[in-house]
């Protein structure tokens, strides 16, 4: 055990300065028997809302948020419930609580709420592909049945394109949030 009375101001500085960038990058050493060509895999211990679940991850809780993907507010604070929320929450509920998943990440790792901002898989995927998105992907699958709109922001933009092919699929079969004019 290192005595840091002993570290000098520079010293303390610098590690200070470490620290920090390994909590903001979300590096996290129990990830590394988990991490598998980038993915990484844990339980769902709770949904928080259509977009939003606590992962389970080698014993430690994450908040993540779903990548490209923006289902209607149950929950905010500051906002009434939205059409088509509690239907959004409900499908993610139904569909992960409790469930193993893969988070994949993009280019940001985290936001400004430190959430861990990821595409959830199903199933580890072997083979990326639009087939195995749109069948294992659950982002996609918000897209695909009209819970959630498409939201990028940059520079987590990995499957924007193919994201805004599932919305319009869904808006023009009238799905979800689409049903409504």
């Amino acid at each position: 055990m290192y005595d840091l009375r002993k570290l000098s101001p520079k010293q303390l500085i610098l590690l200070f300065i470490v620290v920090l960038a390994i909590y903001f990058t979300g590096f996290n050493p129990a990830d590394e028997n988990n991490n598998d060509n980038n993915f990484i895999s844990g339980t769902v211990s709770r949904v928080v809302d259509g977009d939003t679940l606590i992962l389970n991850v080698s014993g430690h809780d994450r908040r993540v948020r779903l990548l490209g993907v923006d289902t209607p507010e149950t929950v905010h604070p500051k906002k009434k419930t939205e059409f088509y929320g509690p239907e959004a929450s409900n499908f993610t509920k139904k569909n992960l609580t409790g469930k193993k998943i893969w988070l994949e990440y993009d280019k940001a790792p985290r936001d400004k709420y430190n959430r861990h901002l990821a595409y959830i898989w199903l199933v580890k995927p072997q083979n990326i592909n639009e087939n195995s998105i749109r069948d294992y992907m659950f982002n996609a699958k918000l897209l695909l049945g009209g819970y959630a709109k498409k939201l990028i922001i940059k520079p987590n933009s990995k499957y924007a394109d193919i994201f805004s092919k599932f919305e319009l699929e869904a808006r023009n079969l009238k799905r979800g949030l689409w049903k409504k004019n």
